[in-house]
């Protein structure tokens, strides 16, 4: 599945076209590298989003879209980071 559509899929931006904004602005990572929109992501890919100043670390545990609103939470895990 394409980083902008998992992104939107698994609900951590709204929207695909913001999604798409925040790759070609070089917000997202996959595995540490800057991604474009269309970069496939598979299970186990380490994504960093940044919205500001603030940083989300999550990794993937499905790129399968999910069948009902409850799923979507399976679909990544989000890493804690150290204080």
């Amino acid at each position: 599945m394409r980083i902008d559509k998992f992104l939107k899929v698994s609900r951590v931006i709204k929207r695909r076209t913001v999604a798409q904004e925040a790759c070609d602005a070089g917000r997202i990572t996959i595995n540490g590298k800057p991604a474009k929109p269309a970069k496939e992501v598979k299970q186990g890919d380490k994504v960093t989003v940044t919205f500001g100043t603030r940083e989300i670390n999550f990794t993937v545990l499905s790129v399968e879209p999910p069948k009902n609103q409850k799923d979507i939470e399976s679909m990544y895990s989000v890493d804690q980071s150290p204080e």
